[in-house]
């Protein structure tokens, strides 16, 4: 049987992310499997597999902040805001020299209003907006805050910007493109994307998808364990005769875990063997302070 962890997949352009969970699961004959957050499908880069128990931890990836880097393409709006859709709009460019590109920078810093694009998989009256969008139709939509941790961009050609972002769960890289384009006065569409990172991991782990075939085959399969893909939070070792107690679902144990240090709102609980029991949140309003939230599989 698969172990639990996640897999780290380079996705190419073309498959949606639902087609590459597809192929993994396959490949691997695994129970569970799910991608712990989505990719366009015109979109390459990192794509996170959680395999088995490692779907359950999906909502940390979700929260995530995330690095994109993109090509946007000046003068050309498309009702997609990509590459993938029709063009609406063609404008002249005007010369956009390195202060506005300065300026530009600085404006779409820091925390952001976004209005969700019509192409997305969004409700309104329980349809995916993109299906409306497909009929025609365009609804109002609610404008939603996103942070724009830092963005850099450089002028590739006069009609051409690359960019690199990372920002907040949430922000619509092509919205992101479009608004840009919208405030140079010309529109503007996103031609590239590529997922570079995701957290504390990054697409240099990651796997090409047509390699994962003949890397199962040989059983160097590169899977990460629960423990390291959640190192980044604080791990506290318990007893093995706690740890059973805790798989009952006896959550008076965790007042062992005390106050939360800086802040902290996640914390692992590992077995003497250091893999992943539990993860446990803050909640000020329990008794304990903390309140179960996962329960992990023995490997």
């Amino acid at each position: 049987m698969t172990q639990s962890g996640i897999l780290l997949i380079d996705k190419p352009e073309g498959p949606s992310s639902a087609h590459v969970v597809h192929q993994v699961k396959k490949i691997l004959g695994a129970k569970k499997v799910g991608h712990l957050g989505t990719l366009d499908p015109f979109a390459s880069g990192l794509l996170i597999i959680g395999i088995n128990d490692g779907t359950k931890i999906a909502e940390i990836f979700l929260g995530a902040s995330k690095t994109y880097r993109g090509m946007m393409t000046l003068g050309i709006a498309t009702d997609s805001q990509d590459s993938t859709g029709n063009v609406v709009e063609i404008r002249s460019v005007p010369t956009v020299n390195e202060r506005e590109m300065i300026e530009l920078q600085n404006k779409f810093t820091g925390d952001l209003q976004q209005i969700p694009p019509m192409f997305s998989a969004l409700k309104k009256g329980g349809v995916p907006l993109y299906r409306l969008a497909r009929q025609g139709k365009e609804v109002p939509r609610e404008p939603r805050s996103v942070k724009i941790e830092n963005i850099c961009l450089r002028k590739l050609n006069d009609a051409e910007i690359e960019f690199e972002v990372t920002c907040s769960r949430g922000t619509y890289v092509r919205t992101l493109a479009a608004d840009m384009g919208k405030e140079l006065g010309c529109g503007a569409h996103l031609k590239t994307l590529r997922r570079t990172g995701c957290g504390h991991l990054s697409v240099t782990q990651a796997v090409p998808l047509n390699e994962l075939e003949k890397l199962a085959m040989e059983k160097k399969l590169p899977l990460i364990s629960l423990a390291s893909a959640l190192c980044h939070l604080r791990a506290v070792t318990w007893q093995s005769s706690w740890v059973s107690r805790l798989r009952l679902g006896q959550q008076t144990l965790l007042n062992q875990l005390g106050e939360p240090v800086s802040g902290e709102k996640l914390v692992c609980i590992q077995d003497p063997r250091r893999e992943i029991v539990a993860l446990a949140e803050w909640n000020s309003q329990v008794p304990t302070g903390w309140k179960l939230v996962r329960v992990f599989h023995a490997q």
